[in-house]
């Protein structure tokens, strides 16, 4: 569960670290977002070896995909998916990518909400 004011990691090779949650996207007194859904955030912190080079500024706003969560989240077959990080991965105003690879495995829950592009740069699928 993601609500406004949390940090998250981010989990491509945009250039940025760290990034706090501004508003939850889809309706007027939604709160809580889950995986798969998308976020406004501000980025806080950058990588090291992006500082001079990277896609992303300190302070800039972007919308963020929410990859990965701490909370459980079930499966049909019943099992449940839960990560160590909160993390997310950036998008363009087109709605594409920033970054051009994502670390990690994604849910299969993000190829379900039509965001074929983040499955196809992640490194598999759970």
């Amino acid at each position: 569960m993601i609500q406004q004011q949390t940090i998250l990691k981010v989990s491509d090779n945009s250039g940025a670290k760290t990034v706090k949650c501004i508003k939850v996207l889809g309706g007027f007194k939604r709160s809580f977002a889950y995986v798969g859904d998308v976020i406004t955030v501000s980025v806080q912190q950058l990588r090291n070896r992006f500082k001079f080079t990277s896609k992303v500024q300190k302070g800039e706003i972007y919308k963020a995909l929410i990859i990965k969560t701490k909370n459980k989240t079930k499966k049909k077959d019943g099992s449940c998916i839960s990560f160590n990080v909160n993390s997310v991965s950036l998008i363009n105003k087109q709605g594409n990518p920033v970054g051009t690879r994502i670390i990690g495995p994604v849910p299969k829950k993000i190829k379900q909400k039509k965001f074929v592009k983040f499955v196809n740069i992640s490194s598999g699928i759970i």
